[in-house]
């Protein structure tokens, strides 16, 4: 039987094991030295002042909706084409999503967010309402989607004038960054007022889970320090003074973590390379945008027999994945407002994910490609039939 080909599965080698193993042989696995080496590792790589380590990018969107000031019955304006966690964090605030339609980038289109606001909205006192609701809007989620970064000029200005704060979920775009233009040298997650990334296991790089949060105001990320850790202000007499939260990366992780950001770089040109091989051997992948650095997490490929192409390649141990079924779409979200959803529905019938593992190695690549084209070939000849 052929070796089996992955999608996307952690590259952890002997400096991980070594940090690991450091951190549970002095004893402290929760809290410890690599907790706060991993932070300033983490803030140095992505240009911001601090950060604060949490245990997923999911925690670090949620404390970004604290920090947004989200509430019971408040609107908060996202993208439908996304991982569902995205969203799931609006609903813990007990407010609801409005969804925004997707450009070619995958990302949010800021030209449909415009026309919403400006359409469907009006401003009263400085907040800005959706009128037919006649409820207040308190954010914007931005997704990153597969490494590639959204129109963060244009979502930025429009966030400008509406007052709106926005959070970044970069949670797939780790060490992705502007080339060009206004943002040039920003990495993805450190435009908007708060940014969210994620070390889940299938990520660029991992801490097994775990996440970051990132915040313009430093003030905020000491304060999503202090809440992550159930909000304690005296350890040892236990009193707290507000609501807390578990969120806190466990030392363990952070020593991973450490260990891999050093790799990061190495596994982005990795990434690269692949990217740009399926490309050349004629598998025409989505394209990045030319304005910046994507860290090529995800390898998209469209194809009109998605769900055959990928039956096909898993009977040829491959493993790929679609996209995300839209979250508008889903029971517990197809009450809420979605605005003239068009390019996300296309694309969500359209994308196959192929193996992109940064220890994917180029015999790897060709071999999928080999099967992409006799599957191309034989639906070819079927339809000639």
């Amino acid at each position: 039987m052929k070796s089996f080909v992955p999608l996307s599965v952690p590259n952890i080698g002997s400096n991980e094991l070594n940090h690991v193993l450091d951190a549970v042989q002095t004893g402290w696995v929760m809290d410890g030295a690599y907790n706060k080496q991993f932070e300033d590792a983490f803030a140095l790589y992505s240009k911001v002042p601090q950060v604060t380590a949490v245990q997923s990018g999911t925690a670090a969107l949620h404390l970004a909706m604290l920090a947004c000031g989200v509430e019971a019955g408040d609107l908060v304006i996202v993208p439908t084409l996304t991982f569902v966690a995205a969203v799931n964090p609006v609903r813990y605030m007990s407010a609801d999503p409005v969804f925004i339609d997707c450009d070619d980038s995958l990302c949010m289109d800021p030209v449909k967010l415009r026309e919403y606001l400006e359409e469907e909205c009006v401003i009263k006192e400085g907040v800005v309402f959706d009128y037919s609701l006649n409820r207040p809007i308190r954010a914007i989620v931005v997704v990153h989607v597969f490494g590639n970064i959204a129109d963060m000029e244009s979502i930025m200005g429009i966030s400008s004038e509406y007052k709106l704060p926005v959070i970044e979920d970069a949670c797939e775009a780790v060490g992705s960054f502007y080339t060009e233009g206004k943002y040039s040298g920003c990495m993805a997650g450190t435009i908007g007022e708060y940014g969210a990334y994620s070390f889940n296991g299938n990520k660029i790089m991992t801490t097994g889970g775990g996440g970051m949060f990132v915040a313009k105001d430093a003030e905020q990320v000491q304060w999503a320090k202090y809440v992550s850790t159930q909000a304690k202000s005296d350890a040892l007499y236990y009193d707290h003074d507000q609501i807390g939260y578990n969120y806190r990366m466990s030392n363990m992780q952070a020593a991973l973590g450490l260990a891999q950001l050093v790799q990061l770089e190495t596994f982005i040109n990795i990434k690269h390379r692949n990217y740009d091989l399926y490309n050349e051997m004629g598998v025409s992948l989505l394209p990045f945008k030319s304005c910046i650095r994507p860290n090529f997490w995800f390898y998209s490929f469209l194809t009109n027999e998605r769900d055959a192409l990928m039956q096909y390649l898993l009977e040829q141990n491959v493993q790929t994945r679609p996209i995300w079924k839209l979250i508008h779409t889903l029971p517990m979200y197809e009450q809420c407002k979605a605005l003239n959803i068009e390019k996300a529905f296309e694309y969500s019938k359209q994308v196959v994910n192929l193996p992109c593992s940064t220890n994917l190695e180029c015999e790897d690549v060709k071999r999928v490609v080999s099967h992409v084209k006799s599957f191309n070939t034989e639906a070819a000849i079927q339809e000639k039939k």
